[in-house]
């Protein structure tokens, strides 16, 4: 698997790990509780993450994870949203990349969607 191809999900809380690379909050939402100084963020990319109306419509349900999926991936093709996750692409292709998010179950969250957006083909 190649350079442009590492990317992990981890949720912002959880400590920095040495295999991280490049940390990216890609919540729209700054998550509840975490000071900015305590982030260790890289950058903060809130123009890849779903609308507002989105998230809220999903509110993480499970059983809408696959429409979640879909309708997200629809909005990742609108001109802000595209030119975020090229952004993303560009920073996977100099080395790691670790999407960041609050949400407590990363494998159902937006950024498992964005996981996949970047590491297809």
């Amino acid at each position: 698997m190649g350079q442009s191809r590492r990317v992990r999900v981890r949720r912002v809380y959880d400590p920095v790990e040495e295999a991280d690379g490049s940390r990216v909050l890609v919540d729209r939402v700054w998550p509840r509780g975490l000071r900015k100084d305590a982030a260790a963020l890289d950058e903060w990319c809130k123009d890849v993450a779903p609308s507002t109306e989105l998230r809220k419509w999903y509110g993480h349900d499970p059983a809408l994870f696959e429409e979640f999926g879909r309708r997200y991936r629809a909005e990742l093709r609108d001109a802000t949203h595209a030119q975020a996750l090229r952004h993303l692409h560009e920073v996977a292709r100099h080395g790691p990349l670790t999407l960041l998010t609050a949400t407590r179950d990363c494998e159902i969250s937006a950024a498992a969607v964005l996981r996949a957006e970047l590491t297809q083909g």
